[in-house]
């Protein structure tokens, strides 16, 4: 798994930069911050100034929010902890904490689903700031009054704001402007039963490139990472672990259930999905096996048993299969049922006895009448092949003579079961050259 270059800017965090629509661009927000880690061990006051105990801490209720509402108070009573409605608050201020009504149900805190800690599961802990591309440590968090709610609406990632929460009075409590970050463009990685989200965070992931993903994966810690693939989409998710180093990648996937892990690799491309199987222990790679659909299983058993030498090693099986016989407007229905695979440059075209004739690119499909037979297009140049146990080195002056984006692998009887990428052979070639180098003078391996 090979990474290509960092770029210093995003485009999804240019999009970002400056957004009006942000409750931290309004300055009634700004003005009534009040900080979580302050509030900490501060009174929780009954309607009329009598304590009721001591604030334990805050809990959040994420779904499809921006801004996670506060759902209720963990308050020390006594001996024990128990819940309050966050409905009853009626005032709260960096040094004080009010309810709206002297009788209230106090029952002992349980857990629901949906809900997170701000302190116990936020504080100190790992998230992603969509914004900048960067894991940061959260040192504290902000709640203010929006849309008649308590809300978590930012969060300080400064030094400063770590050292006045474990020093409590050293410094004040006052926000560090440039080191807040709004919650819309963060993504939380709360321990416990769920993850923080917010919708426009989550929308801004699935905008990023699967490289930048990739960074941000490698910077999380093995919890966090997890927590971070179960927010994207499967697919994204696949390709962002493609991106990924190998190691990094070999630390997640001891992390994750078989059955996820099963679920991302059934959605790489073979060739990658294959080279991550291959260095996975036995018992950790049949076990991966095991939650996969049978057809995908075999494909990736099989393309797990060639050597990484040879084009059967480097190649993916994901081709189009047509027959001579058939039309162009079947091949156009085909390429159009497999749209969302890695298969953009058309089809290929093979006889009676599966024996390759060609591969037809999309444009000449295009232009062909939609009843013509794919036989009446085949002709030169035709595909450059290789044999599934030809070494790299041949592989490499195949892509030499032909200088196109892919080359055909073909069994011992011409069969095609798969093409290799010109990237793949790049990757192989890197690959293989830090275990074995290359001869010097010749771009032959050693």
């Amino acid at each position: 798994m090979k990474k290509p270059p960092k770029t210093s800017i995003n485009t999804v965090a240019k999009r970002l930069v400056g957004r009006s629509d942000l409750a931290l661009a309004r300055k009634s927000i700004r003005e009534s911050l009040v900080s979580v880690a302050g509030l900490i061990g501060k009174p929780v006051k009954y309607q009329g100034g009598n304590e009721i105990g001591r604030l334990i801490d805050v809990v959040v209720k994420h779904g499809i929010d921006s801004y996670p509402p506060v759902s209720g108070l963990i308050v020390k009573v006594g001996h024990s902890k128990s819940f309050i409605d966050g409905a009853r608050i009626s005032k709260l201020t960096q040094n004080e904490i009010q309810l709206s009504t002297s009788k209230v149900d106090l029952t002992e805190f349980e857990r629901r689903d949906g809900e997170s800690l701000l302190d116990a599961d936020v504080l100190d802990h790992q998230i992603v700031d969509v914004n900048g591309l960067r894991v940061v440590r959260t040192s504290d968090l902000y709640l203010a009054p929006l849309d008649r709610e308590i809300r978590v609406v930012g969060v300080d990632i400064s030094f400063k704001a770590f050292v006045r929460r474990i020093f409590p009075g050293v410094l004040g409590r006052g926000p560090i402007p440039e080191h807040v970050i709004d919650w819309a463009n963060v993504a939380s990685l709360a321990f416990g039963t769920g993850v923080v989200r917010s919708t426009q965070s989550r929308s801004a992931l699935g905008q990023l490139r699967p490289a930048d993903l990739a960074d941000l994966i490698e910077d999380l810690a093995g919890r966090e990472r997890s927590a971070l693939i179960e927010m994207l989409h499967p697919d994204l998710a696949a390709d962002a672990l493609e991106e990924m180093e190998d190691d990094a990648l070999q630390g997640l996937l001891r992390g994750l259930p078989s059955e996820q892990s099963a679920g991302l690799i059934a959605r790489m491309e073979p060739d990658e999905g294959a080279e991550v199987l291959r260095d996975l222990n036995d018992d950790h790679r049949e076990s991966i096996f095991q939650e996969m659909e049978n057809s995908v299983a075999k494909q990736l058993r099989k393309l797990v048993e060639f050597d990484e030498t040879l084009a059967g090693g480097i190649m993916t099986t994901h081709i189009l299969t047509t027959h001579e016989e058939d039309t162009v407007a079947s091949a156009l229905k085909l390429l159009v049922e497999n749209k969302d695979r890695d298969i953009s440059d058309g089809i290929v075209v093979v006889d009676a006895k599966g024996r390759l004739l060609d591969h037809i690119q999309i444009i000449e499909l295009v232009a062909a009448k939609s009843s013509a037979k794919l036989s009446t297009l085949v002709g030169p140049p035709f595909p450059t092949s290789v044999g599934i146990n030809d070494r790299l080195d041949e592989v490499i002056k195949e892509f030499a003579n032909n200088r196109g984006s892919s080359i055909m692998v073909v069994d011992e009887k011409n069969k095609p079961v798969g093409r290799i990428l010109a990237d793949d052979l790049v990757d192989a070639l890197a690959s293989t050259s830090e275990s074995s180098g290359f001869a010097q003078g010749s771009g032959a391996l050693q």
